[in-house]
């Protein structure tokens, strides 16, 4: 006896009524995406190994990313793990690209983690990214299109998380010295431990309780973006090396919209290790799982490929996460626009006028159903109650006869009974002014 047959733990099957819902917020995505001028791009699901070690960090790299070794060749394969590196490798065997290169790619990423809420082990990401320029305006531009995506799907209450690597390696090399790669990794977990998780963490890697308060007390700091200049007074007292990170993060806010959502925090860190600059993180105020967008500038990464210093920054979109908020919220009913005809034939004779008629809607980009299986109208009828419908169009002897369409508005209940071409015409116009 076969067992049934399931899904893997973390995978996802999408039947069309979601992947209809799914496809119209990438689309929303991608199109705020490309007007931004991030064009699209994709990259293969499979890289080499050698690709992606050494790129991500101890974690990733050991318990997370799906490794195998190919039978015939005996060379290691892994899933992508996310859009930055294969970006990197890419940008890197292509040194004849124009500078600053920008993309955008809408694919899926894989991982090897605990599945739960908002956490899948096949997930779609969103990334867009900019190589090529040193300039703070590239970092700001990134997180303006995120936001400008948000609003677009009606997630306005979103919260933007700043912080700069330099300023963490900088304060912690002072304090802490050859700890710091192990610290950041511990304050990374913040979200997903808690405060007492983080100092359990740092109690491991053995700092002494004096340390442990102090790094408490510094990443407990949160202040508006505006309020830069003191945090950089107070910072600067500490180290006069942090200035030149903390003059970046100034210069930059001045390319940010939406500054009233944006908040400088010292507990970001951005666990993947080749970020080097500014990173950002975002979440939403109300019931989100976690984080829902991060990224930042990563400039020594296209050097490991590429041998020679080019600078990048990028940001990743968690679409699956956004879904699920979407979804919470009841937002995504806004996208289940009703714009879709279903042709009732009403006997036998009358299948091939109705079918020709639903050629015409649908060369003309009307989406049409007509009845596959010859059911009676009863059960055409109750098949077109159940669909997402606008139009229900009758189609039997009279109308053949003589080449008219009799068309019910689901809605109103508004019948109409137009001649064939007017018929059409008519159903366009509809469908142009909802």
């Amino acid at each position: 006896m076969s067992s049934k047959p399931e899904v893997p733990r973390g995978f996802r099957d999408f039947p069309p009524e979601v992947m209809e819902l799914r496809l119209k917020v990438i689309n929303t995505v991608r199109n705020i995406f490309e007007i931004n001028d991030f064009p699209p791009m994709d990259t293969p699901s499979i890289e080499y190994w050698e690709t992606l070690a050494g790129k991500y960090g101890p974690e990733a790299e050991n318990k997370l990313i799906w490794r195998f070794k190919d039978p015939f060749s005996e060379k290691e394969y892994a899933l992508r793990y996310d859009l930055t590196v294969p970006l990197a490798r890419y940008v890197a065997s292509h040194p004849e690209l124009q500078l600053p290169f920008k993309r955008h790619q809408i694919s899926y990423v894989w991982r090897h983690e605990e599945p739960q809420r908002g956490r899948y082990r096949e997930f779609l990401q969103a990334d867009i990214d900019t190589v090529g320029s040193k300039f703070v305006e590239s970092d700001a531009e990134i997180i303006n299109t995120m936001n400008l995506v948000l609003e677009e799907l009606g997630l306005d209450d979103f919260i933007v998380k700043i912080n700069h690597r330099k300023i963490l390696y900088i304060i912690f090399e002072k304090r802490l010295g050859s700890n710091v790669t192990s610290v950041l990794r511990a304050i990374d977990k913040l979200d997903k431990i808690g405060i007492d998780g983080v100092i359990l963490e740092l109690q491991k890697i053995g700092l002494d309780e004096s340390s442990i308060n102090w790094i408490i007390n510094l990443i407990s700091n949160r202040d508006s973006i505006d309020n830069l200049e003191n945090i950089k007074k107070n910072l600067v007292e500490f180290d006069f090396s942090l200035e030149d990170p903390l003059n970046e993060l100034i210069e930059f806010r001045e390319f940010l919209a939406h500054r009233k959502h944006i908040v400088f925090d010292l507990s970001l860190v951005r666990g993947l290790d080749y970020y080097t600059g500014i990173i950002f993180e975002i979440s939403l105020e109300k019931g989100s799982p976690g984080s829902i967008a991060g990224g930042g500038r990563y400039d020594n990464l296209i050097k490991m490929f590429k041998g020679s210093d080019l600078p990048a920054t990028g940001g990743s979109l968690g679409i699956e996460r956004i879904f699920d908020v979407l979804e919470e919220r009841n937002i995504t009913s806004k996208f289940k626009k009703k714009n879709k005809v279903f042709i009732i034939t009403l006997n036998e004779d009358s299948y091939k006028y109705a079918w020709n008629f639903s050629y015409e809607l649908r060369t003309r980009g009307i989406k049409t159903e007509i009845d596959l299986m010859r059911r009676n109208v009863d059960k055409q009828k109750k098949k077109g109650a159940s669909e997402n419908i606008l139009f229900h169009v009758y189609i039997g002897k009279k109308e053949k006869e003589g080449r008219y369409i009799t068309i019910v508005e689901r809605d109103t209940g508004k019948r109409l009974e137009l001649p064939y071409d007017k018929a059409i015409d008519y159903i366009l116009i509809q469908l142009k002014e909802r």
